[in-house]
């Protein structure tokens, strides 16, 4: 069935017209993504060129979408903000929280059991305001969005980095953190930074072993966790278009590992083809009518270093298969190249799990290839060295794989199918042994894979691969091995190479499903009453965060300075503290407990400057907000890279955190801290980073003069009694400075209402 057609339909009637007065203003040819976010400027007809990186731009987005952890905490600030239904068609969806352990059916089970009060919640709270509820094991957000929700020219928010998936079907899908998804359900307008552009060409046509994940991977060694940020990477050229409509969600889907605010495809007969095979015929029908202005123009894809700000050209039939990691998804090799890599750094070479799926990597395709790399061990009796575990992406994906035989394959190989859900992807995995901290591999078909992430160990070397080429390490059961040079060991003692994995694009026989997991909301939830248990340690209503009270900040304390990366995951951890994502108080106690201290090497340990002593992150900070002390966080390069969770800003602001000072921002996590009314600032110096010492006492010189494009001055007084004046950068406009002084943007919705 096709969801908001009429709205769909709205889209594409005033797509022409918006795209003519795009280009008069802009007086040259269009990329795909200038399309896009022209035809959804807040104001209507665009009336002037934007600049690329310089200014602010108000949008009217489609729809929104929220997966079940960060959900919790979007939706605790929307029921602030006065509205009786979401102003645009919006999602919750119960994926985060199914913790993988032995098998689906239990799995799933155990987690309704533990997880029924939130689950609860979520679905009372959709109930009321209007929003579809997707059920624990429908699916993971980001594949039931594409299967359902996504079409081509259309843009979307989700509360989640890896909302950019849909860019596989021609969207500007952006992750972001719960408070901007509450601007827009509450009908008020989206604002972006105008990105910046990439263009990547592809040429030539994938073959043998490799896949569209070796495009993405490839792509993230180029540019690097961090090379994509404040910009949107186009794909184009003939190589684009003979890739699958799920394989194009694959290489966007990954498009958050290099930091890119989104990803997109234009449309193209395979978005055509799967939007027929997943029952929106209509919605290809109206796609085809106005196919022209949902690619690029011609003349941009001609010239593309004239319309681009950067142009990346991969030639598909080069691509070697890659492997990334560990530790970080931007560090590529080739297979070719992994035992040499191997040895020189010391990888344990022998792997220990081989996961497949996720909201990457689960589609029929990739599931189909998979199997029939399994196949050939199972029909040569070839033993498996290591387990491999199957996580489908939907109920949709998972029902027709079993339809069609891929599972029992599996199973025959000694594989084990876990919920449809997210599951070891985010830490949601409990793996035996993991707490004994041993020296480990794994290999995945995931997207990220820092340290900890998927097991909590971080001495877990977790490396990145294609599901077809994972499958196949599975069976070697060793890193090194290449299934393009070679061989297997049979059991009468003879060798075979395997086979190139084959894989159907779509399923022939169509998709088919008993129950998607889908519950519509009434159409008048005004009746409907959310109830939250004071008691709860799962729940908790927000208190307003204070407002500034205009006064220049003097006298506040280094909380950590934190070495190195700093991802979200550093500053609040997944894996078991997601039961506590409803809790603001609760998942404050694991706030900055992953980062690692500059001043001792150490994580969650740093110097209580009010006792001398040393103590947990969140502890001493507490001590610090009880004392009345106003705190600073200090960090490196892209802080807070990954995943679009806001708790990583709402915890240290629900603290008494003030500011975060750092070289560099990843995106979403700087905007989650000016929407939290926190002060997000970068060195204008990078080597002043140098200059702060662990007793500083730190004031603000000038924030009485807070204003757009004006640096701060911040004095540093160290504890021998020297000083040190530096000047930091921000990029707070007039809205972004209102929310501050509001204490913050959800502040700021509810004086205006």
């Amino acid at each position: 069935m096709t969801f908001d057609l009429e709205m769909i339909r709205s889209v594409y009637a005033r797509f022409p017209e918006r795209v003519a007065a795009a280009r008069k203003v802009t007086g040259k040819p269009l990329t795909l993504a200038e399309k896009i976010l022209y035809t959804h400027l807040w104001e209507g007809d665009a009336t002037k060129a934007l600049g690329r990186g310089v200014d602010y731009v108000d949008f009217s987005l489609d729809r929104v979408a929220m997966q079940d952890a960060t959900a919790q905490m979007a939706l605790l600030q929307f029921m602030q903000a006065g509205k009786a239904q979401a102003a645009v068609p919006s999602t919750v969806h119960c994926d985060h929280l199914i913790q993988a352990k032995v098998q689906a059916d239990s799995d799933l089970q155990e987690s309704i059991n533990k997880n029924n009060e939130v689950f609860n919640f979520l679905e009372s709270v959709s109930n009321k305001y209007g929003i579809g509820f997707w059920k624990p094991g429908a699916g993971i957000i980001h594949q039931v969005v594409l299967e359902n929700y996504a079409f081509p020219g259309g843009m979307m928010i989700g509360t989640d980095s890896h909302t950019v998936n849909a860019g596989g079907l021609g969207m500007v899908a952006v992750g972001v953190g719960g408070a901007d998804a509450v601007d827009v359900m509450a009908g008020m307008a989206w604002e972006l930074k105008f990105p910046k552009l990439i263009g990547v060409k592809l040429t030539g046509r994938l073959s043998g072993w490799a896949s569209a994940k070796d495009v993405i991977l490839k792509v993230a060694g180029i540019l690097t966790v961090k090379g994509g940020t404040g910009c949107i990477v186009e794909y184009f050229g003939d190589g684009a278009e003979s890739l699958s409509c799920t394989g194009k969600g694959t290489i966007c889907n990954m498009g958050a590992e290099i930091g890119a605010t989104t990803s997109t495809f234009g449309y193209d007969d395979s978005m055509e083809r799967y939007l027929r095979s997943t029952d929106r015929s209509d919605v290809a029908e109206l796609a085809n009518g106005i196919r022209e202005h949902l690619t690029g123009d011609a003349e941009v894809y001609a010239n593309p270093h004239a319309y681009f700000d950067e142009v990346i050209e991969i030639n598909l039939d080069e691509l070697e298969p890659h492997i990334n990691g560990p530790f970080t998804p931007d560090l590529a090799t080739p297979i070719s190249k992994m035992k040499e890599a191997a040895a020189a750094n010391d990888w344990p070479t022998k792997i220990e799990y081989a996961l497949i799926g996720s909201c990457t990597n689960s589609s029929y395709e990739d599931i189909g290839r998979s199997a029939s790399i399994a196949s050939q061990a199972v029909d040569n009796g070839i033993e498996a060295q290591t387990t491999l575990t199957i996580t489908p992406g939907s109920e949709q994906v998972r029902y027709t794989i079993e339809r069609d035989g891929f599972i029992s394959i599996f199973e025959a190989m000694g594989g084990i199918v876990f919920a449809n859900a997210c599951g070891p992807c985010i830490g949601q995995w409990d793996r035996a042994g993991a707490d004994k901290k041993e020296k480990n591999t794994i290999v995945h078909s995931f997207n990220r894979n820092f340290s900890k992430r998927a097991d909590g160990n971080p001495n877990t070397h977790a490396f990145v691969a294609s599901p077809e080429l994972v499958t196949a390490l599975a069976i070697a059961g060793d890193l090194t091995f290449n299934p393009l040079t070679d061989k297997l060991r049979l059991p009468d003692g003879s060798e075979v190479m395997l086979e190139e994995p084959k894989g159907d694009e779509l399923p022939s026989n169509g998709f088919d499903v008993e129950d998607a997991g889908y519950l519509a909301p009434l159409k008048d939830g005004s009746g409907v009453e959310v109830n939250v248990n004071p008691e709860s340690e799962r729940l908790q209503l927000l208190e307003p965060f204070a407002k500034w009270d205009g006064s220049n900040i003097e006298g506040a304390r280094l909380l950590i300075k934190a070495d190195g990366k700093c991802t979200t995951d550093h500053i609040s951890m997944a894996g078991p503290w997601l039961r506590y994502r409803g809790h603001l108080d609760n998942i404050s106690n694991n706030t900055l407990t992953g980062a690692v201290n500059a001043f001792n090497g150490k994580t969650n340990e740093v110097k209580n400057q009010l006792t001398g002593e040393y103590g947990e992150v969140p502890a001493v900070q507490r001590a610090y907000k009880a004392a009345g002390i106003p705190t600073v966080v200090v960090g490196d390069s892209n802080y807070g890279e990954g995943s679009s969770r806001e708790h990583a800003a709402m915890q240290p602001r629900f603290l008494g955190v003030m500011a975060v000072l750092v070289n560099s921002f990843a995106r979403i996590h700087e905007t989650n801290l000016k929407k939290q009314g926190m002060l997000g600032l970068t060195f204008s110096n990078e080597s002043d980073y140098g200059l702060i010492q662990e007793d500083d006492r730190l004031d603000f010189l000038d924030l009485d003069q807070f204003a757009p494009g004006k640096p701060l001055t911040i004095r540093l007084n160290h504890a021998d009694g020297t000083t040190d004046k530096i000047e930091v950068n921000h990029t707070y406009n007039a809205q972004q400075i209102e929310w501050f002084c509001a204490g913050s943007a959800l502040n700021l919705i509810k004086e205006q209402q």
